[in-house]
């Protein structure tokens, strides 16, 4: 870790296709300044990269901050040594072989790191964790983010799993259905395919429209552009028994994928964060049953399945934790 002072500031960058977040932050989690700006990608990476530093430098004049390093999140593959994209498939062009951080780090007059987004939200979980537990938390944990696709971290001995490519962890794109739907990755029958939020979302609104889901047709008002895993979990408190079967189904799969990994890499942990997480009670109990119902090779009730400690913060808290340590290898 670079030797800084524990009042040093970090700024953590999360780009997703619709929004740029910006956070100041000290390494102990102590968030200083917030700013947030529309992405723009139509702009291609370089309008979108000057938009960037427009924003860290924007906000590090109304703070009265600046930062020291910048730790940046990317929604896919990167060359986290060389600090360049390799493919980020929901942005135009997927910005292959982007040189982000030669590109941005002049601009904002700091060294500018680059990790996955989920696996920064892993990074930030394993440290939340390992400071709310006393420093307790250093052991092996699985992260799956649930939402519009479905990312995955992986830490093991609490260190964060990189592989050569900076890709481990894609836990979202096992094969759980041969010859199922095909993926974006290309390949068919992925948990992602399977349980993301717009693949559960879409069994919402064929139900609505087939008659077979009053109770999410009130909830909606009959507006099937606002079916969400949520409102589908409402309606299944409510009463609706099909749209109950059809998160059970989606919540099997994900159960399925969460055996594996436990079988793989016995974890000490298991974390469901992301916005399908918010399902609840009936998500986590199908998942804890289907795990039970698959791994005999050990005892599976000392895996811990629990939700994100720190939600939509995790990432924030990884992307500090990664400047502060001056970027990562595996």
């Amino acid at each position: 870790m670079t030797a800084m002072g524990k009042d040093t500031v970090y700024a953590s960058v999360d780009l997703g296709g619709t929004k740029v977040a910006c956070a100041f932050g000290t390494a102990d989690g102590e968030i200083r300044a917030r700013r947030s700006v529309a992405t723009e990608s139509h702009r291609g990476p370089a309008g979108v990269l000057e938009r960037i530093a427009g924003l860290v430098n924007g906000l590090a004049a109304e703070s009265g901050l600046r930062p020291a390093a910048v730790g940046m999140g990317v929604p896919g593959l990167a060359d986290i040594r060389r600090g360049v994209t390799r493919f980020l498939p929901n942005l135009p062009t997927q910005w292959r072989d982007v040189p982000v951080s030669a590109t941005l780090a002049p601009r904002v007059g700091c060294p500018v790191h680059i990790l996955n987004d989920v696996r920064m939200a892993t990074l930030g979980e394993l440290t939340g964790r390992a400071r709310a537990s006393g420093g307790r938390g250093r052991g092996t944990l699985a992260f799956f983010a649930l939402g519009t696709g479905i990312g995955g971290g992986v830490a093991i001995d609490g260190r964060l799993r990189l592989g050569p490519l900076g890709a481990a962890g894609e836990l979202g794109h096992q094969t759980i259905v041969p010859d199922g739907p095909r993926c974006g990755c290309g390949n068919r029958g992925c948990l992602e395919t399977l349980a993301s939020g717009p693949a559960i979302a879409a069994k919402g609104v064929w139900l609505l429209l087939s008659g077979r889901a009053p109770q999410l047709y009130e909830i909606v008002a009959g507006d099937a552009g606002r079916v969400t895993p949520r409102e589908m979990a409402l309606a299944a408190e409510a009463g609706d028994d099909a749209v109950r079967e059809e998160l059970v189904r989606a919540a099997g799969y994900l159960g399925i994928a969460v055996a594996n990994v436990i079988v793989v890499l016995h974890p000490d942990l298991v974390v469901l964060g992301g916005g399908v997480a918010a399902i609840g009670p009936l998500l986590f109990d199908t998942v804890r049953a289907t795990v039970r119902e698959r791994v005999h090779m050990f005892p599976p009730d000392d895996v811990r399945i629990e939700p994100s400690l720190l939600g939509d913060h995790a990432g924030t808290l990884g992307g500090i934790v990664l400047a502060s340590m001056g970027g990562l290898t595996d």
